[in-house]
Protein backbone atom coordinates (compact mmCIF):
# COMPACT_ATOMS: atom_id res chain seq x y z
CA UNK A 1 0.00 0.00 0.00
CA UNK A 2 1.05 3.75 -0.37
CA UNK A 3 1.67 5.23 3.05
CA UNK A 4 2.08 9.54 3.07
CA UNK A 5 4.70 9.96 5.90
CA UNK A 6 6.73 12.75 7.32
CA UNK A 7 9.74 12.24 9.45
CA UNK A 8 10.38 15.19 12.23
CA UNK A 9 14.12 13.78 12.86
CA UNK A 10 14.82 12.87 9.13
CA UNK A 11 16.26 16.20 7.69
CA UNK A 12 19.31 17.80 8.83
CA UNK A 13 17.46 21.48 8.72
CA UNK A 14 14.63 19.84 10.93
CA UNK A 15 16.85 18.85 13.13
CA UNK A 16 18.69 22.12 13.28
CA UNK A 17 15.27 24.09 14.15
CA UNK A 18 14.44 21.66 16.47
CA UNK A 19 17.53 22.37 18.75
CA UNK A 20 17.33 26.30 18.00
CA UNK A 21 12.93 25.88 19.19
CA UNK A 22 14.06 23.99 22.51
CA UNK A 23 16.99 26.70 23.62
CA UNK A 24 14.65 29.59 22.24
CA UNK A 25 15.35 32.36 24.43
CA UNK A 26 16.10 31.30 27.68
CA UNK A 27 19.29 32.82 28.95
CA UNK A 28 20.14 30.15 31.44
CA UNK A 29 19.59 27.41 28.64
CA UNK A 30 21.41 29.52 26.16
CA UNK A 31 24.54 30.09 28.25
CA UNK A 32 24.51 25.96 29.08
CA UNK A 33 24.71 24.72 25.67
CA UNK A 34 27.23 27.35 24.53
CA UNK A 35 29.21 25.99 27.33
CA UNK A 36 28.85 22.35 26.55
CA UNK A 37 29.74 23.09 23.14
CA UNK A 38 32.56 25.08 23.47
CA UNK A 39 35.93 24.31 22.80
CA UNK A 40 37.01 20.47 21.69
CA UNK A 41 36.82 18.36 24.70
CA UNK A 42 33.60 15.95 24.09
CA UNK A 43 32.16 15.86 27.32
CA UNK A 44 32.16 17.68 30.11
CA UNK A 45 30.76 17.05 33.83
CA UNK A 46 28.47 19.31 35.82
CA UNK A 47 30.85 21.67 37.85
CA UNK A 48 32.96 22.71 34.89
CA UNK A 49 29.77 23.64 32.91
CA UNK A 50 28.75 25.47 36.23
CA UNK A 51 32.14 27.60 35.83
CA UNK A 52 32.19 27.91 32.14
CA UNK A 53 28.47 29.39 31.89
CA UNK A 54 28.62 31.27 35.86
CA UNK A 55 25.13 29.24 35.75
CA UNK A 56 23.94 28.08 39.33
CA UNK A 57 24.39 24.05 40.00
CA UNK A 58 20.67 23.69 39.64
CA UNK A 59 20.06 25.33 37.20
CA UNK A 60 22.64 23.53 35.03
CA UNK A 61 21.32 20.52 36.13
CA UNK A 62 17.32 21.92 35.41
CA UNK A 63 18.49 23.09 31.43
CA UNK A 64 21.12 20.56 30.57
CA UNK A 65 18.22 18.30 31.91
CA UNK A 66 16.18 19.85 29.03
CA UNK A 67 18.91 19.45 26.55
CA UNK A 68 19.14 16.14 26.97
CA UNK A 69 15.65 15.04 27.23
CA UNK A 70 15.61 16.36 23.63
CA UNK A 71 18.86 14.60 22.13
CA UNK A 72 20.56 17.75 21.51
CA UNK A 73 23.31 16.75 24.47
CA UNK A 74 23.72 13.15 25.86
CA UNK A 75 23.94 12.16 29.80
CA UNK A 76 27.13 10.53 31.02
CA UNK A 77 29.67 10.68 33.84
CA UNK A 78 32.62 11.40 34.72
CA UNK A 79 33.90 9.22 37.56
CA UNK A 80 31.27 9.55 39.95
CA UNK A 81 30.06 12.78 38.19
CA UNK A 82 27.26 13.42 36.21
CA UNK A 83 28.59 14.52 32.65
CA UNK A 84 27.28 15.90 29.60
CA UNK A 85 28.93 14.77 26.07
CA UNK A 86 28.25 16.50 22.52
CA UNK A 87 26.24 15.30 20.04
CA UNK A 88 28.04 15.01 16.87
CA UNK A 89 25.36 16.32 14.20
CA UNK A 90 25.05 19.26 17.06
CA UNK A 91 28.97 19.96 17.19
CA UNK A 92 29.16 20.57 13.03
CA UNK A 93 26.21 22.63 13.44
CA UNK A 94 25.93 24.74 17.06
CA UNK A 95 26.54 28.20 15.19
CA UNK A 96 23.54 27.78 13.10
CA UNK A 97 21.79 26.08 15.79
CA UNK A 98 22.91 29.48 18.29
CA UNK A 99 22.08 31.76 15.45
CA UNK A 100 18.59 30.42 14.96
CA UNK A 101 17.73 30.47 18.57
CA UNK A 102 18.63 33.86 19.31
CA UNK A 103 16.53 35.04 16.34
CA UNK A 104 12.56 33.90 16.69
CA UNK A 105 12.15 35.45 13.17
CA UNK A 106 14.76 33.96 11.08
CA UNK A 107 13.86 30.77 13.10
CA UNK A 108 10.18 31.11 11.43
CA UNK A 109 11.84 31.63 7.97
CA UNK A 110 14.05 29.06 8.26
CA UNK A 111 12.86 25.99 5.53
CA UNK A 112 11.92 22.94 7.36
CA UNK A 113 10.33 19.46 6.17
CA UNK A 114 7.49 20.25 8.70
CA UNK A 115 7.23 24.70 8.20
CA UNK A 116 3.23 24.81 7.20
CA UNK A 117 4.41 26.87 4.73
CA UNK A 118 6.70 24.69 2.96
CA UNK A 119 5.74 21.55 4.04
CA UNK A 120 7.33 18.45 2.19
CA UNK A 121 5.58 15.03 1.74
CA UNK A 122 7.26 11.65 0.89
CA UNK A 123 5.12 8.76 -0.77
CA UNK A 124 6.51 5.64 0.24
CA UNK A 125 5.34 1.87 -0.28
CA UNK A 126 5.44 -1.05 2.62
CA UNK A 127 4.06 -4.17 3.04
CA UNK A 128 0.99 -3.82 4.88
CA UNK A 129 1.68 -6.62 7.18
CA UNK A 130 4.66 -4.05 8.47
CA UNK A 131 2.60 -1.52 9.73
CA UNK A 132 0.44 -2.05 13.03
CA UNK A 133 -1.55 1.06 14.32
CA UNK A 134 -4.13 1.04 16.23
CA UNK A 135 -7.01 4.44 17.50
CA UNK A 136 -7.97 4.20 20.91
CA UNK A 137 -11.06 6.05 22.87
CA UNK A 138 -10.19 7.27 26.34
CA UNK A 139 -12.37 4.25 27.44
CA UNK A 140 -9.88 1.64 25.90
CA UNK A 141 -7.40 2.08 28.25
CA UNK A 142 -6.84 0.93 32.06
CA UNK A 143 -5.80 3.39 33.65
CA UNK A 144 -8.77 5.24 32.61
CA UNK A 145 -11.08 2.76 33.50
CA UNK A 146 -13.56 4.70 36.04
CA UNK A 147 -14.67 6.69 32.81
CA UNK A 148 -16.44 3.70 31.08
CA UNK A 149 -19.14 4.61 34.38
CA UNK A 150 -19.41 8.21 33.19
CA UNK A 151 -21.57 8.86 30.40
CA UNK A 152 -21.29 10.59 27.14
CA UNK A 153 -23.08 14.21 27.63
CA UNK A 154 -24.54 16.60 25.01
CA UNK A 155 -24.27 19.33 27.43
CA UNK A 156 -20.28 19.93 27.68
CA UNK A 157 -18.78 22.87 29.38
CA UNK A 158 -17.76 25.73 27.55
CA UNK A 159 -15.02 26.67 30.36
CA UNK A 160 -11.76 26.10 28.90
CA UNK A 161 -9.79 23.58 30.96
CA UNK A 162 -6.45 24.89 32.49
CA UNK A 163 -3.50 23.00 30.97
CA UNK A 164 -1.35 22.67 34.20
CA UNK A 165 -4.17 21.85 36.55
CA UNK A 166 -5.10 19.32 33.97
CA UNK A 167 -1.75 17.83 33.50
CA UNK A 168 -1.41 17.43 37.53
CA UNK A 169 -4.98 15.63 37.32
CA UNK A 170 -3.75 13.06 34.70
CA UNK A 171 -0.69 12.54 36.79
CA UNK A 172 -2.72 11.57 40.35
CA UNK A 173 -4.73 9.41 37.88
CA UNK A 174 -1.79 7.18 36.92
CA UNK A 175 0.34 7.92 39.51
CA UNK A 176 3.27 9.62 37.57
CA UNK A 177 5.51 11.55 39.98
CA UNK A 178 7.96 13.21 37.88
CA UNK A 179 8.34 16.79 37.08
CA UNK A 180 7.49 18.11 33.58
CA UNK A 181 8.43 21.62 32.81
CA UNK A 182 6.68 23.55 29.73
CA UNK A 183 9.04 25.17 27.21
CA UNK A 184 8.83 25.85 23.96
CA UNK A 185 9.20 23.42 21.74
CA UNK A 186 9.29 20.22 24.10
CA UNK A 187 8.04 17.02 22.41
CA UNK A 188 5.21 16.66 25.31
CA UNK A 189 3.70 17.34 27.67
CA UNK A 190 3.28 14.69 29.56
CA UNK A 191 5.60 11.20 29.44
CA UNK A 192 5.17 8.38 31.81
CA UNK A 193 6.21 4.76 32.04
CA UNK A 194 2.93 4.25 34.00
CA UNK A 195 0.14 4.03 31.62
CA UNK A 196 -2.04 0.62 31.69
CA UNK A 197 -3.26 -0.59 28.21
CA UNK A 198 -4.68 -4.07 28.22
CA UNK A 199 -3.27 -5.44 31.36
CA UNK A 200 0.50 -4.25 30.65
CA UNK A 201 2.19 -1.36 31.41
CA UNK A 202 2.96 1.09 28.42
CA UNK A 203 4.93 4.43 27.51
CA UNK A 204 2.74 7.03 26.89
CA UNK A 205 3.21 10.98 25.60
CA UNK A 206 0.34 13.21 26.09
CA UNK A 207 0.08 16.57 23.76
CA UNK A 208 -2.32 19.33 26.15
CA UNK A 209 -3.90 22.07 24.45
CA UNK A 210 -5.27 24.16 27.57
CA UNK A 211 -7.29 27.81 27.10
CA UNK A 212 -4.65 29.28 25.45
CA UNK A 213 -6.04 27.69 22.07
CA UNK A 214 -9.60 28.76 21.03
CA UNK A 215 -12.03 27.27 18.84
CA UNK A 216 -11.85 23.82 17.13
CA UNK A 217 -8.00 22.18 17.32
CA UNK A 218 -6.41 21.93 14.58
CA UNK A 219 -2.76 20.91 13.75
CA UNK A 220 -1.52 24.45 12.68
CA UNK A 221 -2.87 25.55 15.67
CA UNK A 222 -0.86 23.08 17.52
CA UNK A 223 2.86 24.18 17.75
CA UNK A 224 4.12 27.81 16.93
CA UNK A 225 5.33 26.05 13.44
CA UNK A 226 2.78 23.76 13.62
CA UNK A 227 4.66 20.79 13.98
CA UNK A 228 3.45 19.64 17.97
CA UNK A 229 1.94 16.46 16.53
CA UNK A 230 5.36 15.87 14.72
CA UNK A 231 7.48 16.50 18.03
CA UNK A 232 5.09 14.30 20.03
CA UNK A 233 5.06 11.01 17.89
CA UNK A 234 8.69 11.45 17.70
CA UNK A 235 8.92 10.70 22.10
CA UNK A 236 10.02 7.20 22.53
CA UNK A 237 6.32 5.96 23.40
CA UNK A 238 4.04 3.41 22.95
CA UNK A 239 0.97 5.07 23.42
CA UNK A 240 0.35 8.97 21.89
CA UNK A 241 -2.73 11.28 23.09
CA UNK A 242 -3.85 14.39 22.04
CA UNK A 243 -6.07 16.62 24.84
CA UNK A 244 -8.44 19.45 24.57
CA UNK A 245 -11.23 20.91 25.76
CA UNK A 246 -12.98 21.41 22.96
CA UNK A 247 -13.47 19.84 19.42
CA UNK A 248 -10.64 18.03 17.68
CA UNK A 249 -11.03 18.51 14.22
CA UNK A 250 -10.81 15.14 11.98
CA UNK A 251 -7.96 16.62 10.54
CA UNK A 252 -5.60 16.29 14.18
CA UNK A 253 -6.22 12.37 14.04
CA UNK A 254 -5.59 12.05 10.56
CA UNK A 255 -2.00 13.43 10.81
CA UNK A 256 -1.67 11.27 13.87
CA UNK A 257 -2.64 8.35 11.91
CA UNK A 258 -0.41 8.84 9.13
CA UNK A 259 2.76 9.53 11.72
CA UNK A 260 1.58 6.00 13.63
CA UNK A 261 2.05 4.15 10.58
CA UNK A 262 5.94 5.90 9.79
CA UNK A 263 6.69 5.35 13.83
CA UNK A 264 5.15 1.32 13.65
CA UNK A 265 7.30 0.71 10.17
CA UNK A 266 10.55 2.23 11.35
CA UNK A 267 10.42 1.17 14.58
CA UNK A 268 8.73 -2.62 13.80
CA UNK A 269 6.07 -2.23 16.80
CA UNK A 270 2.74 -1.46 17.08
CA UNK A 271 1.77 2.33 17.43
CA UNK A 272 -1.53 3.33 19.72
CA UNK A 273 -2.93 6.98 19.25
CA UNK A 274 -6.20 8.92 19.98
CA UNK A 275 -7.65 12.42 21.01
CA UNK A 276 -9.48 13.10 24.21
CA UNK A 277 -11.92 15.59 23.35
CA UNK A 278 -13.91 18.08 25.47
CA UNK A 279 -16.94 16.02 26.06
CA UNK A 280 -13.86 13.01 26.99
CA UNK A 281 -12.18 16.05 29.07
CA UNK A 282 -15.17 16.47 31.20
CA UNK A 283 -15.48 12.87 31.72
CA UNK A 284 -12.31 12.62 33.27
CA UNK A 285 -12.90 14.70 35.58
CA UNK A 286 -16.16 13.62 37.04
CA UNK A 287 -14.64 10.24 36.88
CA UNK A 288 -11.29 11.17 39.30
CA UNK A 289 -13.01 14.38 40.90
CA UNK A 290 -10.70 13.75 43.57
CA UNK A 291 -7.65 14.36 41.08
CA UNK A 292 -8.34 17.50 40.03
CA UNK A 293 -8.84 21.21 42.18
Amino acid sequence: MSIEVTDVRSSPRDQIAHAAEVIGQSEHRRKVFVAIYRGKRKVKTVGEVVKLSSVRRIRVLQEAGVLANNNIVHKTKVGRELAYEKDAFYSKNKDKVWRLAGNREALKRFPTKFNPRDEVSVTISVPKKMVKVKQLNIDDIDSFSEVRKVKLSLEVSETPVDEKEFKEGLKRIIGEKGIFQDWGGEPNDLFSTRVVLNGKRVSAAFGLKGKGTKGILVPKKMGTRGDQLQRLLATPADVFLVQYWGQIDQSVIDQMKKLAIAKSWSEGKVIYYGVIDGQDTQRITVAYQDCFS
